[in-house]
This record gives C-alpha cells, structure tokens and sequence, in this order.
C-alpha cells in the first residue's frame, strides 16, 4: 500500500525546495503550505499520516497549529522544525504532544530517519474496527518473560508493536521488574534481530570512564588507554544500544548522548572526526524520569528525544497469579542448574508469595528461590526454606499474635555451614551476595552497604552470572 503524501509548512521558498527534493527522491509523495492558513486546509482535506511543521510561520505561531492538528487528529505524527536558537520552543512543542523536533541546520540522513520513523509508529496506530473484533488469545510471552496476567498482556503487545518500528523506546519500572529482558525483547522483534544488542548500565560504570565505555576513545587517549577501544555506539552499528539506568548519566555526558542522537556520529576519546553509525536507542530506568527533569538532573530536551515509545513494567505486586507462574517456572530451572529434586511450591508457601509486596520484584522473587534451592532438598519449598526475612514478614501479614510455625517441624535455621561445604568459593561468594540482596528487599545499594562493597561491584557481578546463565 502506497504512503499518503506527507504535508510540509515552510514558510521559507529555498528550504521548502530542499526538503521537497530529499523527500520526492526518498520515493515520498509531499504538499508543501507557506502559511498556517494553507497548512490548515491542506491537513483537512489530505489528512496526512505525518506533517513537518516550521514553528516560525509569518500569520500564526507554528505550536497554535500543532495543537489543532492534534485536536482533529491525534494520531498524526508531527515533527516540528525550528532554528537552533530556539531550543526551548521545541521543547514546548514535544510536551504539547509533537512526535519529535528538528534543530535547523540538519542532514539529509537526520531529516529522512525523522519521517521514516515517525510513519512506522503512526503504521502501528490502529482506528477501532466498526464490527466485533473477533475473540483474542493470549499472546504467548517474549523470550524471557512469564506471565498472563492482563498487565503483561499489555506489555507483550506494547514489545511487538513497537519492535517493527525504528523508533526509541524508553523503559521504566521498579527494580527487578525485567527492564533488560523487555529491551532484548524489543531488538528481537525488530528487523535488526540479527544484529548486536549491547547493554550498557550507566549505574555500573564510574563516572570518568563512562564516556570512553559509550564512545570509545584511541590508544594513548588519557592515561591507561593502551590501546585502541571501540565503545559501545560503535558495537551496536547495525543493531540496538541498550542504555539501561540512564538517569545515572553524568550530565556531560547528557550532552555528547544528545548530540549523538541528533547526528547519528560518535567521535572516540582523541579521535580528531566522527564516523556514522546506525544504531537504534533503548533505554531504561528505576526513577520517575519527568521527576529527574524537575530536579535538574535530567536534560529536558534529551528527555523529549528518548521518551518517543514509553514502556512501562508493573511491579510484581500488581500482576496477580504471575507471581506462581514465574516462581513455578524458575524453581523447574534452578532446581535443574543445581541438582535439586525440587518440583513445586508449598501451598502456603504459594499463599505467602501472592501476598509478600516484594519490594525487590521478580529479582527478588528468584533470590529468594535460588537460596531455598541451593540450601535444601527437595521435592518441595516450604516455609521453613525461604529467607528468616520472609518469615517474618509472613508473621508481619498475619497480624499481632502471629507465631509462624516451620511446615517441616525443623527449628534449625535454614542457612547452615555444613550446607556450603563442597561448594567452590565463587558459589559461595554468590549464594551469600544474592542472599544478602534477597534479605534487604532487592535493594544493590543497600546489600552492598552491609557487605562493605560498592554498588557497581555488585552491578558486575549478577552481570556476570546473568552471561553465565544464559550461556549455561
């Protein structure tokens, strides 16, 4: 099916020509307005998919007219044009709901990447069908996820919606609640599946070394650059950059990152030109974003450029039933990667699993069954197994008087010495760090304070286990 021709208001003879020829030799069909008035009756009669609107019009503010574009039709995507002197209008365009800016001058590539994007997210916008639509299954999970509850649903048709699209897409949610199995979900369903996906935590990484880890730099760069490396943006040519807790990036670096994304180059520490890469951004975080915006700790207009296609994962304690699902299904693996006869959960064990808050979320969740797996036998979880904090957090549910009582009848702790004897070091350097995390809610910071590390230590840690996993 043919594209609907594009409308364009540009005010200026010479540009319009320009953008004109980029777009009819990109294969676009494209009507041209000079005026608001021009660029409102065309939009009426064409009812285009995506309109390029010049914020400086000679008889009307160019934001008047993208409010009415948006009240005729809120699905059009549009991309306001602005001189680069007047930043803060376009950021007053993307918070009236303009679907991305364009800072005056940009290249052909910045400009044709904009509309190609900006049709493949309203391809995805679907009109309610006049007749019943007919009865919907329940999708099965991406790679990584479990869960039907209506929530994921949700999310699973947010992941292969916006996965055929070029557009950034912008995670949140509580910690633990999968924001890197949804990003690698997200690069699997695009057309770049068979590219590389490359995660880059800017929690994990110091702060005087994360521009070299993003950008790259050359050999004799700074001190301890003994050879060239390629960073991150340059790995990632031709798939999907994973920037995961970006609200941790150092504002500096803010800026290089909002450059990147306006001219698809990076330049390496000490290199003397950039190069082009083509890399589609996903990023993540644990904060409310607009919040950090509102403290200054965010660059507003980066914000705008980032949050284009939102995702956001439900805490543990909102999907329901999914709780048994994933502990059913992790306990099956774990059990199996240790060489446990473990095969199912107690029936108050499950009880105590839909009712916990877990402030930790699904992280949390698996902590608390690898602890019960590694230091017991099977075929079943019982209380008696989970964490002392549980426990007690059990007692904490029930109410005062409450005195829970061991479904085994044992009063022995469930951690004992004897239990890791036989084990290597490194198993038992993890048992006790993920058991730690586990008794303080899921919190790195925290379980990094009790074990006198640095949060980043632990950062690289369950990184390292994860590849493991993964590979195993």
């Amino acid at each position: 099916m043919s594209v609907p021709p594009l409308l364009m208001i540009e005010d200026t003879p010479s540009l319009q020509m320009i953008y004109e020829t980029v777009l009819r030799n990109a294969g676009y069909k494209v009507v041209s307005a000079s005026t608001a008035e021009e660029g409102l009756a065309a939009f009426r009669e064409l009812k285009p998919p995506v309109v390029l609107l010049d914020l400086m019009l000679p008889d009307r503010p160019g934001q008047e007219l993208l409010q009415e574009f948006l009240s005729l039709a809120p699905e059009t995507r549009v991309i306001v044009v602005t001189a680069n002197g007047s930043i803060n209008r376009a950021v007053e365009a993307m918070r009236a709901g303009a679907y991305e800016f364009l800072l005056k001058p940009f290249n052909e590539q910045r400009f044709l990447h904009a509309v190609e994007t900006a049709l493949a997210e309203r391809g995805a916008v679907r009109e309610p069908p006049t007749p019943a639509p007919p009865v919907r299954t329940t999708p099965e999970p991406p790679t990584g996820f479990v869960g039907s509850s209506p929530q994921m649903v949700a999310v699973y048709d947010r992941i292969a919606s916006v996965g055929r699209s070029k557009a950034t897409v912008f995670i949140t949610g509580e910690s633990g609640t999968g924001k890197e199995i949804c990003a690698q979900a997200v690069h699997a369903a695009s057309a770049r599946a068979d590219g590389p996906f490359v995660p880059l935590n800017c929690a994990a990484i110091p702060r005087d070394l994360l521009e070299s880890e993003v950008f790259g730099h050359l050999k004799g760069a700074f001190t301890g650059a003994l050879a060239d490396k390629p960073g991150a943006a340059a790995v990632a040519d031709g798939g999907t950059l994973f920037l995961d807790e970006i609200c941790e990036m150092d504002m500096g670096l803010q800026t290089k990152l909002l450059r990147f994304l306006q001219t698809s180059t990076v330049q390496p520490i000490g290199a003397s030109h950039p190069r082009k890469v083509n890399v589609r951004i996903v990023c993540a975080t644990n904060r409310d974003p607009l919040e950090e915006v509102k403290l200054g700790r965010f660059r507003e207009d980066l914000y705008y450029r980032l949050h284009v296609v939102p995702i956001h994962l439900p805490p543990l304690r909102d999907r329901g039933e999914d709780v048994v699902e994933i502990a059913q299904a992790a306990l099956e693996k774990l059990s199996a990667e240790e060489e446990r006869s473990f095969d199912r959960l107690a029936p108050d064990v499950a009880d105590l699993f839909r009712r916990l808050p877990w402030p930790g979320n699904v992280r949390q969740l698996l902590n608390v069954l690898r602890h019960a797996v590694v230091l017991n036998q099977g075929p079943e979880v019982t209380l008696d197994m989970l964490p002392i904090a549980l426990q007690q957090e059990r007692g904490r549910l029930a109410g005062p008087g409450f005195s829970p009582q061991p479904t085994t009848g044992s009063t022995t702790p469930p951690v004992q010495v004897e239990d890791l004897i036989g084990r290597t070091l490194a198993e038992i350097e993890q048992v006790v760090i993920e058991g730690t995390i586990a008794r303080e809610g899921g919190s790195l910071p925290r379980a990094a304070k009790v074990l006198d590390v640095s949060p980043s230590t632990l950062y690289r840690k369950r990184e390292a286990w994860a590849r493991k996993d993964q590979v195993g």
